[in-house]
């Protein structure tokens, strides 16, 4: 099969495109054929070497990808060649062939594109997770979202409008700040524009996936409130002393996405809300960059530049 794949780590320049064995199945998985292999961040990190890659000769990145089934284990009786599967957290996904377990596989209904399916893949049960399971805000709740512009946000605040949320927050470029508004925030700052402390107590919740800007989360909500933790794009927080977030009543909450997407039960069934929302017209997805697999370096650097607006696919 062909795939993309690198020897050593390093800078793009170490991913090379050609054909190497195809995958080993076992009796528990599906052999799927990958129509798109979605190219999140982590991929730049483990390519790099500074982030867990799982072992083979080559490397294979990428965990994310949907196609269709060409190969049955033995012991799997609830699906058909044919069938579209998601998954959104296989290794070795950066081929034309996937062996996928059968309780990491999403079944994607006929209604849905690829491109979509994928799309609201791991950044949609992200946000469906911050959401649904850590927040679980509550009608006309005020909340805060840095960043709004990234791809989980986009997904996070459309579904906390449809939920009845009031969404502000901030985005880096003046060119971000349409994209947010149509996205249904009602608020939308430059980041330096929350720094003067004007906007401080003033959120039931604060969305932070940025890192060091923790300190400025906690200062932004309400007595009560409370910060999603979920990520350090922007580097580490520096610490919390937690006897400060007990004299306002503040709290941290934080989690791993796959403590909840345990089974192919729990992975279904959010992304099966995911739909809904797309079903209602209530969710819209950017249409996403499409780059051939054997062109993984020009992906790689456009992820890393920071310029694509949606989400970036790589096609087999």
């Amino acid at each position: 099969m062909k795939a993309l794949y690198f020897n050593h780590f390093g800078d793009s320049n170490v991913l090379k495109y050609g054909n190497i064995a195809d995958p080993i199945m076992d009796a528990n998985s599906l052999l799927i054929q990958t129509t798109f292999i979605g190219l999140n961040y982590a991929d730049i990190y483990r390519r790099n070497g500074n982030y867990h890659i799982e072992k083979h000769k080559p490397y294979i990145n990428g965990y994310e990808g949907i196609g269709n089934v060409v190969k049955i284990g033995e012991n799997i009786k609830n699906y058909h060649i044919g069938d579209r599967i998601l998954f959104v957290d296989v290794p070795f996904s950066n081929a034309e062939l996937v062996a996928v377990p059968a309780e990491n596989a999403i079944n994607v209904p006929k209604f849905i594109t690829d491109k979509i399916a994928i799309s609201l893949g791991l950044q949609g049960l992200t946000a469906d997770f911050l959401a649904h399971d850590l927040a679980a805000n509550h009608i006309d709740e005020h909340v805060f979202i840095h960043g709004l512009s990234g791809g989980v946000s986009q997904i996070l605040t459309q579904l906390l409008v449809a939920d009845g949320i009031k969404v502000s927050g901030t985005v880096s470029t003046d060119n971000k700040i349409q994209i947010a508004l149509d996205n249904g925030a009602e608020h939308v700052y430059k980041r330096d524009e929350i720094s003067n402390g004007k906007l401080f107590n003033t959120f039931d919740t604060v969305y932070d996936g940025v890192g060091k800007t923790l300190p400025q989360s906690l200062e932004l909500l309400k007595h009560r409130g409370k910060v999603i933790f979920y990520g350090m794009a922007g580097g580490l927080p520096s610490p919390i002393d937690p006897v400060n977030l007990m004299s306002e009543s503040k709290s941290i909450l934080t989690g791993d996405l796959w403590d909840y997407l345990t089974d192919h039960k729990s992975r279904q069934l959010r992304f099966n809300r995911l739909l809904k929302y797309i079903n209602r017209h209530q969710l819209k997805i950017n249409s996403p960059e499409v780059i051939p697999l054997s062109n993984g370096q020009i992906a790689h650097e456009l992820m890393k530049s920071g310029h694509s607006a949606g989400k970036i696919l790589l096609q087999p």
